[in-house]
């Protein structure tokens, strides 16, 4: 009898075990089939594709600044068909003066460093001659900057080496190196752009001087170019580049040539779009120049696109398309 008592008891709390089992189940499963329907939230390099399935990425102005990258407005362009040539500024050599003394001596003061300007009649040194004993001034003939100075403190001073060399550096001579195959096209007048590479933009200039003989070592012509250097801006001994503009043709839309990369085997330009976005727009490319690029469809004046480093964005992107993988 207290067997099967106990028995009927166990079939009791299995019963009540199923019953409560199947009320929480259904719960468990719409807790899950809730949590599938429930999307992660997009990260900001997402890559996602517009309703024509080009590649656009969520990215912030404040990111690409802080990666460097530039955006600029399609626009309307010149480009050009160009030489380019390396050349070295100079001091002007007609306003280049060799100071020096009248009298051998010693150097008994020096008044002025390379580097220093002066105005004409400036005092340079004191020398103390040999032959009289009396101390003369050396004096600046022309105002300018100091280029070279040769003598020192205590030091003789010889009338055979100029003791010092005054230039007026307001004007420079750009001595550009021509080949021989390009001779042909160079002429006196032509317009050129000179490049100091210092940031601050190329300066327009014209070919003032052919050289009737050329450079057995270097098989080169010299052509000279005088710039006028009001600020000091270019500095002789350092090399330039130049460009000469053989001819040039107006397009409609345009954009520098860093802003073109590659992707998918497609030309592309990144785009701004809707304020937070880079589109990956396939461009079709036209005739370029050093600096610019023809953009013949694909892209419109007026809108922004990555001008410099887009290979940052280009990066970005990837990174984006293989989370979204």
């Amino acid at each position: 009898m207290k067997t099967s008592s106990t028995l009927v008891v166990a079939v009791i709390a299995a019963a009540l075990g199923a019953y409560g089992y199947s009320m929480l189940a259904p719960a468990k499963v719409a807790s899950t089939e809730h949590a599938a329907e429930k999307k992660p939230e997009k990260p900001n390099d997402h890559v996602e594709q517009d309703e024509h399935g080009a590649d656009r990425i969520r990215i912030s102005d404040v990111k690409l600044a802080a990666a460097g990258v530039t955006l600029a407005e399609a626009a309307g362009a010149t480009l050009t068909q160009t030489l380019s040539f390396n050349g070295i500024l100079r001091a002007n050599q007609e306003a280049v003066v060799q100071v020096t003394p009248r009298f051998p001596g010693i150097a008994k003061s020096i008044q002025k460093r390379i580097g220093d300007r002066v105005v004409k009649d400036d005092l340079l040194a004191a020398i103390e001659s040999n032959q009289s004993l009396t101390v003369y001034e050396l004096k600046a003939p022309i105002a300018g900057t100091v280029i070279e100075r040769q003598i020192s403190l205590g030091e003789y001073a010889s009338e055979q080496k100029p003791a010092f060399v005054v230039a007026d550096l307001s004007s420079i001579w750009v001595d550009l190196s021509i080949y021989r195959q390009d001779l042909k096209h160079v002429r006196i007048n032509d317009e050129v752009l000179i490049d100091p590479d210092d940031g601050r933009g190329e300066i327009k200039g014209t070919i003032s001087y052919m050289a009737p003989i050329g450079s057995s070592e270097t098989q080169t012509a010299l052509a000279r170019v005088v710039l006028p250097n009001p600020d000091g801006r270019l500095r002789p001994g350092l090399f330039v580049t130049a460009r000469l503009i053989l001819a040039a043709r107006n397009v409609a839309v345009a954009v520098r040539r860093s802003a073109i990369q590659t992707l998918e085997n497609k030309t592309i330009v990144f785009v701004r779009e809707d304020g937070d976005k880079i589109e990956a727009r396939p461009v079709e490319p036209g005739d370029a120049d050093p600096k610019f690029v023809e953009i013949r469809a694909g892209l419109l004046a007026g809108e922004r696109y990555v001008a410099e480093n887009s290979f940052v964005v280009k990066a970005e992107m990837g990174k984006g398309g293989a989370d979204h993988d």
